[in-house]
């Protein structure tokens, strides 16, 4: 038997090795059970894979990036084994690992019931424990066919073979552009044939293999995302390389779940999405109101102060405004149908740029007045499809703090620096401290308009401002809008969630499309630059990701009430309303809880709204010309002079700090 010579790398460590022909990645890391699959050449393999001559042979652990997806992957097919155990006529649509989890659809006659994801469950833990191996053979294309005949959704696939990628969301899962392949799940005593499934891999070695996880939840979901195609029934699941991962998982969830921005605002009588205005439409209530004005009060405040000039622009336009900017051949499934009037084709704005360069257009412009910076609350309206709208954050309708500022080439790289120092002190104004940044870049779709000199330019300048921050930059190849690079302010919230916040995009090409041009100091005509900023992303998401940030439980400067009275007894009500009409007279928001409530259930009430400062008032606190706090953490302060107890509430508004 001949002998091959390959080279183990681990990180910057080169191991040479000789091993005899037929020895198995897997016997390279005997004893390691971290060690799940191997990338050779670029390319994930699995351990049964035996090396050639000069693989360069990396190992891939469980809880690398890698790792995890092979691990929910490999449990995705177990838990499609359960439901066709279960449930022998369901067909099998795509299973494919997402972030933290994995999910499989099937085409069942019943949507399944919470009851029979208990089923499922069960039956995965006894294929698990069964430890079947998963074995990858390559097949033909009319070999999938004929072995996956009573599979439609498969044989799909099998025809779309290198382009699947593209037409369903998690297809390259099962397809590529290379060979078809098909996983057996073998009896690990006799080799029996248990199951199998259209895949390219890789996966574990075995279904003991797979360590801790849990079905999550079903959900209806649309065959390759089109409402045009059958409704399948999906499962969603979560895996991890430890039980204890599993469980802090679990209640990491659980602390999410508390603080989910739609239950929070139900409970805090915050806002509401009536069925009688349609999916992904929010009315805010007076106690939302109030948290929404304090946020863009603050903001006006801030772009006054920064040189921002406020214009405002309406909801509605003729189709040849997003013809001009390119968003209607670029953008139009995001955008609602248009009306017709008068003959022509209106279209609810889906964004504000377009109508900011008519503001810059209206009059001639000079260098004098470069950099010009337009802002507006706009709203906007967007058709997001029914499976994606989820509360504030994936809205139809949202009002975005939209700025675009307009420069020279020579202002560009001084403005974006400015910019996003602005931008990051304003987010940690209103309470986010730890962040991110991730620099979006084009790649070679043709969904991309403009030069490649422009575009080099322009994602440098971006580079640059954002290094200058001392952030992390995570690099997002193919990410930017159509028309330019952009940097993505990532904050991470109070349990260590990433949100998407404030983004800053670079453009030459909507300024060539709309003829945009100034008065240079030597008298020629010259193109702005435009900049394209979004602080908050749109007010209505900040607004949610604020609320899960502090579970409801605002700072004094956002809270709808920031101080309640309450009376130990019913004659201490009038001197409790004299103290907060001096409070209001400071502008501060207090309100007095005169109710038949017993104090001690008016203490529970304010608790249960996330009151800041709650007032007690008795007979001593009366005679004394004084009132007592408790905090929200049900810390007490007592006998505070009434000047002294107006201030305190004064200074943490002022201060925007929490208590």
């Amino acid at each position: 038997m001949s002998d091959v010579r390959v080279i183990i790398q681990r990180d910057s460590e080169r191991e040479e090795r000789v091993v005899a022909t037929g020895t198995t990645t897997a016997d390279l890391f005997t004893g390691d059970r971290s060690i799940v699959a191997v990338r050779v050449g670029g390319q994930l393999k699995d351990l049964a894979y035996q090396p050639a001559e000069g693989d360069e042979i990396e190992p891939v652990e469980i809880t690398s990036q890698d790792g995890l997806d092979i691990l929910r992957h490999s449990t995705a097919h177990v838990m499609a084994q359960a439901v066709q155990e279960l449930f022998p006529e369901a067909k099998l649509g795509i299973g494919p690992p997402i972030k933290d989890g994995f999910y499989y659809d099937f085409d069942v006659e019943t949507p399944f019931h919470p009851d029979d994801l208990k089923r499922i469950e069960k039956k995965m833990q006894e294929i698990q424990k069964r430890g079947q191996r998963f074995s990858r053979r390559a097949v033909t294309d009319e070999e999938a066919r004929e072995e996956l005949s009573a599979e439609p959704y498969k044989l799909e696939l099998i025809g779309l073979k290198g382009s699947a990628a593209d037409a369903a969301e998690g297809a390259s899962a099962e397809v590529g552009a290379g060979e078809l392949t098909i996983y057996d799940n073998l009896d690990a005593k006799t080799g029996e044939l248990c199951w199998k499934d259209l895949c390219r891999g890789p996966h574990l070695p075995t279904t003991r293999n797979i360590p801790a996880f849990k079905l999550m939840r079903s959900a209806a979901a649309y065959w390759r995302g089109s409402e045009k195609n059958p409704q399948l029934q999906r499962i969603y699941g979560t895996a991890w390389p430890t039980k204890d991962e599993l469980k802090a998982y679990l209640d990491f969830l659980a602390e999410a779940e508390k603080r989910d921005h739609r239950k929070l605002g139900a409970e805090l009588d915050l806002f509401s999405f009536p069925d009688e205005l349609g999916s992904g439409l929010a009315v805010f209530h007076p106690k939302g109101g109030v948290i929404r004005k304090e946020m863009e009060q603050y903001s006006r405040k801030r772009h006054e102060e920064a040189g921002y000039e406020f214009v405002n622009t309406p909801h509605i336009t003729k189709a040849k405004l997003f013809e001009t900017s390119g968003h209607l051949p670029h953008y139009m499934d995001g955008m609602f149908p248009p009306m017709e009037f008068e003959g022509q084709d209106y279209y609810l704005k889906a964004m504000n740029c377009p109508m900011h360069n008519l503001v810059f257009r209206a009059r001639g412009r000079s260098y004098r007045e470069l950099p010009l910076r337009l802002f507006e609350f706009g709203t906007v309206y967007r058709y997001e499809k029914s499976g994606v709208v989820h509360g504030l954050t994936r809205a139809r309708g949202f009002t975005q703090d939209d700025s675009h500022i307009y420069c020279t080439k020579e202002q560009m790289a001084d403005e974006l620096d400015n910019l996003l120092t602005f931008v990051l002190d304003l987010l940690r104004d209103y309470g986010l401290s730890d962040f991110y940044l991730e620099l979006s870049t084009r790649d070679d779709s043709d969904k991309f308009m403009g030069s490649d000199d422009q575009w080099e330019e322009a994602t440098e300048e971006l580079r640059k401002a954002a290094e200058k921050q001392g952030l992390e930059l995570v690099m997002d190849p193919g990410g930017a809008a159509f028309y330019g690079p952009k940097i993505s302010v990532q904050a991470r919230d109070a349990i260590g969630r990433t949100w998407q916040m404030s983004t800053i995009q670079v453009d030459f090409n909507q300024p060539a499309r709309f003829e945009l041009e100034y008065t240079a100091a030597d008298g020629s005509r010259q193109q702005p630059v435009m900049i394209h900023r979004a602080l908050f992303g749109s007010i209505e998401r900040f607004f949610a990701v604020l609320l899960e940030h502090y579970a409801g439980a605002f700072p004094v400067w956002l809270a709808p009430v920031q101080a309640v009275g309450i009376p130990i007894g019913d004659t201490h009500v009038p001197y409790l309303e004299e103290f907060a009409a001096q409070a209001k007279a400071k502008g501060l928001r207090m309100e007095v809880d005169s109710s038949s409530d017993r104090m001690q259930k008016k203490i529970r009430n304010a608790q249960k709204s996330k009151i800041p400062f709650m007032v007690i008032v008795g007979d001593e606190d009366v005679a004394n010309g004084a009132v007592s706090f408790r905090y929200r953490d049900g810390s007490q302060k007592n006998g505070i002079p009434i000047d002294q107890a107006l201030a305190e509430i004064a200074d943490a508004v002022e201060r925007r700090i929490q208590v």
